[in-house]
């Protein structure tokens, strides 16, 4: 998925208000930075699968940054380091369920290449974007319910934290419309910078709406955390 991701990112803002919007996007797209760092690196690898006409691109070998063990050590490490630094026990579990939902996620949207762990060889994946009518009901509802629960639980400062926050949601819109109507895959290495520099500008762009939008009064953050609002 792409937008299930800033899905998650963004619903979990209404769970914990305490916790960083992009903080919250980074953890939920933690698997794809990963990845595109180790398929950049030469660790992971993609192929193009010749036996569809959509749905092209397959994780040859991408077990450290999205198979399901993975994820759960990596988003514990981040959740531990969360609540090393905030002491912060609430926001440290939704972080690390934000990061272990990627493969979650990733298992209803992939064709089979999604694996348990390094070394078992069974793939999971139900095939979302085999379908586009599907995937608009699925990820497109999920990214409607998101910014709905975002835009309740969030007020603009001033107008920038209106402008700038639908322009972000128009270009991620736009970037998932052409990702998942683009005409078949002709390479998957050649992907890795454009989608890290993506990601970064995503991640960028969520840490900012942090300064330009503040926690409505209707979702203020639990006894003992409103300190960390604007330093997560």
């Amino acid at each position: 998925m792409l937008l299930g991701h800033f899905a998650v990112g963004l619903g979990a803002k209404r769970a914990e208000p305490a916790l960083s919007l992009g903080t919250l996007v980074f953890a939920a797209l933690f698997a794809d930075v990963l990845a595109f760092i180790l398929v950049a690196a030469g660790i992971e690898h993609f192929r193009i699968a010749t036996d569809v006409q959509r749905n092209r691109l397959m994780g040859e070998n991408i077990v450290y940054s999205h198979s399901l063990l993975m994820d759960i050590l990596w988003g514990a490490l981040l959740a531990g380091a969360y609540f090393l630094w905030r002491r912060h026990a609430r926001g440290a579990w939704i972080l690390f369920a934000a990061v272990v939902s990627h493969w979650v996620l990733d298992v209803v949207s992939h064709r089979p290449d999604m694996r348990i762990a390094p070394g078992i060889p069974r793939t999971f994946g139900l095939g979302l974007w085999n379908s586009i009518p599907a995937t608009l009901v699925v990820e497109g509802g999920m990214w409607l319910l998101a910014i709905v629960l975002y835009v309740r639980a969030t007020r603009a400062n001033k107008r920038t934290g209106v402008y700038a926050f639908w322009v972000g949601i128009v270009v991620l819109t736009l970037a998932w419309i052409g990702n998942i109507s683009a005409p078949p895959s002709s390479g998957a290495g050649a992907a890795a910078l454009p989608s890290l520099i993506f990601f970064g500008c995503a991640i960028g762009w969520a840490y900012w709406m942090d300064r330009v939008r503040s926690n409505s009064s209707a979702y203020s953050a639990p006894a003992g955390v409103s300190s960390c609002l604007k330093k997560t």
